[in-house]
């Protein structure tokens, strides 16, 4: 109970700071996160260690997947606030008429951000980049997965901010579920379906909007109108960065069942000219025992071409790729997670997409072809979060493309001005003249006014 009562006691805080209009003025808001800028440059090597302890991840991989999307949406928000924060003007129906309409974006208020632990520092921070953008206060609680991470970013902000302002949880499922009895005006989760439904769950007892970032099993497709070449070197990179710990990788393969064997040399070439071994810094560990186990259990003997390779006290497991795979295998049960790519093959493109389609929706999916009916068909026919058509990944890297996901992969969308739009609430405003006051709205009705009204409508 004490732990309630003294988030509650935070969030009170952060409630009568926001409505003393603070947060609204832009000055504040950039001074702000040319703040959190320099707080990080100055501890950055604090969050690579931290990471590194938890993940064995380098400072390369570090400040590519994590610290450079900090910065990057840091200086973005920066450029471009004023111009995100301006009410826009729209046009005005006839009907209301002498009048101007305009759409003023104000702050949903006290935001509650949830972070997800494969990419702790990005897909924590950058969510409250946005909410701090676009004016609100925020509650942070890091995943605990990763606990030096955690303890970092606790660090930097709860040392660095005033709590009423920003102030970062600590701890694990308790103190989640404390904090979101809780009533705030946005709660940001990035994590699996299943907890997010427990943090929609959560957020309906207060009808406070969400955004989830989930996930699910991103397909890519390989035709045999792709560069194969190519599709194995950008599918291999965007499956085994982070050790496949990744929402947006390629979960699996469908590949054309007439360049199968051919790709596949490839594929496994690549792979080895990575050298994805236990004692390199360009390849981290399995976050924890747990996940180890449950991927460990995935890997059927039987059907490894290549890898398979896992060291427990290490928390090892190799690139692994599997051949002959079915849905009805366990590695197709659910979103994987780690560094196992199953391949599927198939006849008919379309009928491959059609099994796509009758399952849920993924976060990503990827096209490897340069076909342009293959490429109409993927972007048609699919309904995936986002992706890419030969490439993998690199779509979140553009801020001007929405990044989220769509039906049991998530709800809602950030990154760029989706994420200013995400925290903000769109009030509508109609300004009247006092000129030219028509009687038709006004009783007594007529015919003749409806007459018309119906031509006006």
């Amino acid at each position: 109970m004490s732990k309630i009562m003294n988030y509650a006691d935070i969030l009170q805080q952060q409630k009568t700071f926001f409505n003393s209009q603070a947060t609204k003025d832009l000055d504040f808001r950039k001074a702000q996160l040319q703040k959190l800028k320099k707080v990080v440059k100055s501890n950055e090597k604090l969050l690579y260690d931290a990471i590194y302890q938890d993940f064995g991840k380098s400072e390369f991989e570090t400040f590519g997947t994590e610290i450079s999307f900090i910065y990057k949406d840091i200086d973005y928000y920066l450029k471009n606030l004023k111009s995100f924060a301006k009410p826009k003007n729209v046009l005005t129906n006839i009907v209301n008429q002498l009048g101007s309409s305009k759409i003023v974006f104000e702050p949903l208020g006290n935001c509650l951000v949830i972070g997800a632990w494969n990419y702790p520092y990005q897909l924590t921070l950058t969510p409250v980049i946005a909410a701090i953008a676009a004016g609100n206060t925020c509650m942070i609680k890091p995943s605990e997965l990763p606990e030096n991470t955690m303890k970092a970013m606790a660090k930097l902000i709860n040392e660095n901010f005033d709590a009423q302002f920003l102030y970062v949880v600590e701890g694990s499922v308790e103190e989640t579920t404390a904090i979101l009895k809780l009533r705030f005006d946005k709660i940001f989760f990035t994590g699996s379906p299943r907890v997010g439904k427990i943090v929609y769950k959560a957020a309906a007892e207060h009808l406070t909007p969400v955004t989830l970032e989930l996930g699910g099993k991103s397909p890519a497709f390989v035709t045999e109108k792709a560069d194969l070449n190519i599709a194995a070197r950008r599918i291999v990179w965007g499956k085994f960065i982070n050790a496949g710990q990744t929402c947006v990788a390629p979960d699996y393969l469908y590949v054309a069942e007439n360049i199968k064997a051919k790709f596949l040399k490839v594929l496994i070439e690549e792979i080895k000219k990575r050298n994805y071994t236990d004692n390199v810094d360009h390849y981290c560990k399995i976050i924890n025992e747990r996940n180890f186990d449950r991927l460990e259990k995935m890997i059927d003997r039987e059907k490894v071409v290549f890898g398979g390779e896992t060291i427990r006290e290490k928390r090892y497991i190799s690139p692994t790729v599997l051949d002959h795979v079915t849905w009805d295998d366990a590695v197709m049960q659910e979103e994987i997670f780690g560094p196992i790519l199953p391949i599927l093959t198939y006849k008919n493109l379309e009928t491959a997409m059609q099994t796509v389609v009758e399952g849920e929706k993924p976060l990503s999916a990827y096209l490897f072809s340069n076909d342009a009916k293959e490429q109409e068909l993927f972007t048609e026919k699919l309904s995936f979060g986002g992706g890419c058509i030969n490439d993998t990944l690199m779509h979140l890297s553009n801020d001007r493309l929405p990044f989220g996901g769509v039906g049991n992969s998530g709800i809602g969308h950030y990154h760029g001005k989706f994420g200013f739009i995400a925290f903000s609430h769109q009030k509508a405003i109609l300004k009247k003249s006092n000129y030219l006051e028509p009687e038709l709205k006004y009783p007594p009705y007529s015919d003749a006014k409806l007459n018309i009204l119906k031509k006006l409508l």
